[in-house]
């Protein structure tokens, strides 16, 4: 078998290109601005394009299916296209290339990964050979943020599927990941008893030291060993210096390694109990991403991969 052949200047160029179009993921007019250059790259490869609005504040879906094969079952290629970075980010990581590295926000998550499967395709087009499945690239605009608008759209494609392959990062040392651990979200209200901190400061009940407390305890459950970690990434609360807080509110990420230990963590979490009685705290959320374990048929596919890239050399 022999690799069609790839011009590593341009894709690097491509690439470049795609990392100085910031997309945070709440920024849809950013983010399609992506999405329109993405979907011009797909000119002259015979694809047909679907567009789907994006909704909730996110941007467009994009979906890339080849001219050939659609009437069985084939690959999907999943992709993102928003970042975690805010607007304005470039310039504090602009895109820049130290020996065989290159830098910038999302180049790694995962834009690098989305062109490089887009240069794929588009070499698959030049050739003028089909591949033995067809090929299907969906590119979604939200999965920083769980996904919201697209999971019913990455569900219905997979189910169409043989294979799915995402873009995402390979770990340390070009590790491919065959299993991931799950994702739940969770937002903390609490509800205290406002007072003046000078003259009735005894008579307040602070939501924000309560919360405090229940960082420290929600935060140590995180145990390294077992591969589960519980950040508070996002915090607020009070309104001035000299009120004793009556609101307070925490944004919590969760990854769990496994169903079990899912149903051992969550409870903990969604069952907090307030150190100050007064205080009142409710749990809103879900395990938006369950625990993805390395299935036989993810071994096959593992096997298959390793096997062709033995035989291309790489």
């Amino acid at each position: 078998m022999t690799l069609p052949a790839f011009d590593t200047d341009t894709i690097l160029a491509g690439i470049r290109d795609w990392v100085q179009i910031e997309t945070p993921t709440y920024s849809a007019s950013a983010v399609n601005t992506l999405m329109d250059k993405l979907s011009d790259a797909y000119d002259g490869t015979g694809a047909t394009l679907e567009r789907i609005p994006g909704r909730d504040g996110c941007g467009d879906h994009v979906i890339a299916r080849s001219p050939w094969g659609q009437g069985e079952k084939g690959i999907l290629v999943l992709s993102h296209l928003d970042t975690v970075h805010p607007l304005g980010f470039l310039e504090r990581l602009p895109f820049k290339v130290e020996g065989d590295k290159a830098y910038g926000p999302g180049i790694y998550d995962m834009k690098g990964g989305a062109y490089i499967a887009l240069e794929a395709f588009r070499a698959l087009a030049r050739q003028r050979k089909n591949s033995p499945l067809s090929v299907t690239h969906l590119f979604v605009s939200d999965e920083e943020i769980g996904s919201p608008t697209s999971r019913a759209i990455i569900e219905a494609e997979a189910k169409k599927a043989k294979y799915v392959l995402v873009t995402e990062p390979a770990r340390d040392g070009g590790k491919v990941v065959t299993a991931r651990k799950g994702v739940a979200r969770y937002v903390m209200t609490l509800k205290g008893r406002p007072a003046h901190a000078g003259s009735r400061h005894q008579d307040g009940r602070s939501a924000v030291r309560e919360l405090a407390h229940q960082i420290l305890a929600l935060e140590a459950l995180t145990d390294y060993a077992k591969g589960i970690t519980v950040n508070v990434g996002v915090v607020s609360g009070g309104t001035r210096p000299n009120v004793i807080a009556e609101e307070a509110m925490a944004e919590i990420d969760v990854r769990v390694p496994t169903v079990a230990a899912a149903k051992t963590v969550l409870p903990k979490i969604v069952d907090r109990k307030p150190v100050d009685p007064d205080v009142r705290i409710a749990v809103t959320g879900e395990l938006n991403r369950p625990p993805f374990d390395k299935t036989k048929g993810v071994a096959l596919l593992f096997a298959k991969a390793k096997a062709l890239a033995t035989e291309l050399g790489i």
